[in-house]
């Protein structure tokens, strides 16, 4: 049996999670659980769509798998103490700690990417290292830590590259391709501006100005600004 647990917190992007749930639900024996502070409904980025934790941090003391998901609620999951001190006690006896998007500034926020290579989000990554994590920008997932046991995917589709990674470590090549298959992830898009260093000027700004929207609400602007601070404050007292 292989328990896997999926964070979810208020304001996550669906699609960081949703898609790697459906690879890793495939996997023989899986036990996922989506865990939060307590069972019950989370609300996504959205305001509309509407997921059900089924259980509590204290009920998913030993997970095999953690997946993070990203979303404008990181900042506050990054704060969110509860949380940290959960992923600090089960991360590191984890087989695998994961994280996509901007899931990876939660797990940096826990101390669990510290000196380590990581990626995000491309609109995150100064964000991400002003946790002293090493930034990746041109990997789609990054394995670090010991025996590469912490692994980060980009922005939010990438979760189903490392949903399927996972699958090949865990139940073979095989199952990963059949997987694949059952899911028919066989992404051929008539555009080519899914990564930032293919985007013309237009397109970063126009992408800057939509995933604005999402972080331009006041308690969102106060977690993230407030973390923001705290990190580059402890960086500048670091040096000294």
């Amino acid at each position: 049996m292989t328990q896997i647990a999926i964070v979810l917190y208020p304001r996550f992007t669906a699609l960081d999670f949703v898609g790697p749930y459906e690879v890793l639900r495939m996997l023989p024996d899986a036990d996922v659980r989506f865990v939060a502070h307590e069972p019950g409904p989370v609300v996504a980025d959205s305001g509309v769509l509407v997921v059900g934790a089924t259980h509590s941090f204290d009920e998913t003391p030993s997970p095999d798998l953690i997946l993070i998901p990203g979303g404008p609620g990181c900042f506050g999951a990054a704060k969110d103490e509860k949380l940290l001190e959960w992923l600090r006690t089960v991360g590191p006896a984890a087989q695998w700690t994961t994280s996509v998007c901007t899931g990876s500034v939660v797990l940096a926020a826990a101390g669990l990417l510290d000196g380590l290579r990581a990626t995000t989000h491309w609109s995150s990554l100064t964000a991400l290292s002003l946790y002293g994590v090493t930034a990746v920008s041109d990997e789609r997932v990054v394995r670090a830590g010991p025996d590469e046991r912490i692994v980060t995917a980009a922005g939010v589709s990438a979760g189903i590259d490392l949903a399927l990674w996972l699958a090949d470590q865990i139940a073979g090549t095989k199952k990963a391709e059949a997987i694949q298959l059952a899911i028919e992830y066989d992404p051929q898009p008539h555009l080519d501006s899914g990564h930032r260093s293919k985007a013309s000027v237009a397109t970063i700004t126009a992408s800057t100005v939509m995933l604005s929207r999402d972080l331009d609400k006041p308690e969102v602007l106060k977690l993230s600004t407030r973390l923001l601070w705290d990190r580059a404050l402890a960086t500048v007292r670091a040096r000294r």
